[in-house]
């Protein structure tokens, strides 16, 4: 259970994400992922990175129940800078990144999906911020970079989700394949990318950050800001321990952050 990260003589790190029962992240989840990420770009002999995940979807998000159990506003603080860090992780992560999604990707999930430089899916995935309906908001920065602004805004505003098809159509997801096809898929192509000339590689990820029309680590701290202020009015701690008391996290994908 945890972040673990294998380096493969072709120069892909494979850093993989296992947290049962949804993969919703800890505070310390968040942090160790970020510290993963960032370790394997710095790393030498890594040219691309896969970032993937065990069980039952990609990512939940938060894990509430930690959140809810701790006392003051520690826990809720935690998590806002733990993906904060891991989502800029990923997007200065030194090499390109290849997120494998399956199952579900909601909240936080959509964070290092949007914040990756390459989307291979599986045909069962899907993406969604139920943000609203946990009293919070956040990774619409990163949503916006998967989806157009209408879209992004309808998913924002009703909780729906979309599917891993629906995001190829839009160019976001570069394959949809067979779940069992996923792993092999996403390595291919991170295999791809890590057999050119890394510096070059390194120098390319540079380029495109530098060239992108948002800067994706202010614009999701100015999100947080919002979540901060539905919290000191009581809406998130009403809709976080509505959603504990209903136990739902543990039953289904569209039940995540």
């Amino acid at each position: 259970m945890g972040v673990s990260t294998t380096t493969h003589p072709d120069g892909v790190a494979e850093i993989v994400v296992t947290a049962p029962p949804v993969n919703a992240l800890t505070v310390r989840g968040w942090y160790d992922l970020a510290d993963a990420v960032l370790a394997a770009g710095r790393d030498p002999d890594v040219g691309a990175v896969v970032l993937r995940a065990d069980g039952r979807g990609f990512n939940a998000g938060v894990d509430i129940k930690e959140m809810q159990a701790a006392e003051g506003h520690t826990a809720l603080v935690g998590a806002n800078r733990g993906c904060y860090a891991a989502f800029a992780a990923v997007y200065e992560c030194e090499v390109p990144v290849v997120a494998a999604v399956h199952g579900f990707c909601l909240g936080g999930g959509v964070g290092l999906a949007g914040n990756a430089d390459v989307v291979v899916a599986s045909e069962d995935a899907y993406f969604g911020l139920p943000e609203v309906d946990r009293g919070a908001l956040g990774a619409a920065t990163h949503l916006a970079r998967l989806v157009p602004q209408h879209l992004m805004r309808a998913m924002v505003y009703t909780c729906r989700n979309v599917t891993a098809e629906e995001l190829h159509r839009h160019g976001s997801v570069l394959e949809v394949v067979p779940a069992a096809r996923l792993r092999d898929a996403a390595m291919a192509v991170a295999r791809d990318i890590a057999a050119k000339d890394r510096y070059v590689i390194r120098r390319a990820k540079e380029s495109l950050n530098g060239i992108d029309p948002v800067d994706v680590k202010r614009s999701y701290r100015f999100e947080q800001g919002f979540t901060f202020e539905l919290n000191l009015t009581g809406a998130g701690d009403r809709h976080r321990d509505a959603f504990v008391r209903s136990g739902r996290d543990g039953r289904a994908a569209e039940e995540g952050r």
